[in-house]
């Protein structure tokens, strides 16, 4: 686990040669195809030397939840075992990981029709307006979630609607604990500064490898608009609001690194709190070692 940028897929393709096993990505991005540059997706080389699961798995015009991940990451788990390896999972989203391992509370699948009414109703009164509607359901869900949040505004009324209970009502009950033991670590540099400039710098990389062209491969789609997952991952929306010509070059190059280290501010936020993790230093020199030690 750890922020953007820390070093976890360099550390984790080393870690899969030495154990001969393969890795099962935790990254809410790396699921979308045609999304390689923006998302820093293991190109073909580091795919080779370490074969990699969940991504390139679904197209960026549709979704993947939390559940369809745990589901997901389980069968994967277990085909590796059956076959005799240690399956490395490795990413940033930390609400996967936290869904895997504790477990998630038996929501409801989305119903169509169901959002399509409340879509329908937040074009007459506005997203605030079914905000306030949220409020007086579940108000503990409703303080978690800001007005203008369509998306999740949505699937808490959607919940309500379909079953007539609350959103936390339902979270109160979780699923049975895995049968695993996982040994979890966290990798970051020492000094904040220092996760910066690999973020800085990463980001203009992205630039000169093409990532205007990526997303403009996006942009041009008619089945794609920038509330869509995957159009609001980090460094796609300001790409976005650049094609679509609301900021400059400049701009979208500051508001994209911006909010690449707000995502590593949050990731490191959730890390802070993990319970049961091993921290590693990016520069570290035994990162490898101190990984294998602990498994021995």
């Amino acid at each position: 686990m750890g922020p953007t940028a820390a070093g976890k897929t360099a550390l984790a393709i080393e870690l899969c040669q030495t154990l001969n096993t393969e890795i099962i990505s935790v990254d809410s991005a790396l699921v979308y195809r045609g999304m390689d540059i923006g998302t820093a997706k293991p190109c073909a080389q580091e795919q080779a030397m370490a074969p990699h699961h969940l991504i390139d798995i679904i197209d960026p015009a549709q979704s993947y939840s939390v559940a369809e991940f745990r589901a997901d990451a389980i069968r994967l788990i277990d085909d590796l075992h059956q076959r005799g390896k240690v399956p490395i999972l490795v990413g940033g989203t930390m609400m996967y990981f936290k869904g895997l391992i504790e477990g998630l509370s038996p929501l409801p699948e989305a119903n169509a029709e169901v959002r399509a009414a409340l879509e329908l109703e937040a074009q007459q009164i506005g997203w605030p307006g079914l905000h306030q509607q949220l409020t007086e359901i579940d108000p503990e869900a409703a303080l978690k979630i800001s007005e203008n949040d369509s998306q999740r505004i949505n699937r808490a009324l959607e919940v309500y609607r379909i079953c007539g209970k609350t959103m936390t009502e339902l979270q109160q009950t979780k699923q049975a604990v895995l049968p695993y033991q996982f040994h979890q670590f966290a990798i970051a540099p020492s000094d904040r500064k220092v996760l910066h400039q690999r973020i800085e710098k990463r980001f203009k990389i992205m630039l000169e490898q093409g990532f205007k062209n990526e997303v403009l491969t996006l942009y041009n789609r008619e089945d794609l608009h920038p509330d869509l997952p995957s159009i609001r991952c980090v460094g796609y929306r300001q790409m976005w609001e650049y094609l679509a010509g609301e900021c400059d070059y400049e701009e979208m190059v500051f508001k994209g690194i911006a909010a690449t280290r707000q995502l590593a501010k949050r990731q490191l936020t959730w890390l802070r709190g993990w319970q049961d993790v091993t921290w590693l230093d990016t520069d570290g020199q035994e990162n490898l070692q101190r990984v294998l030690t602990s498994l021995s």
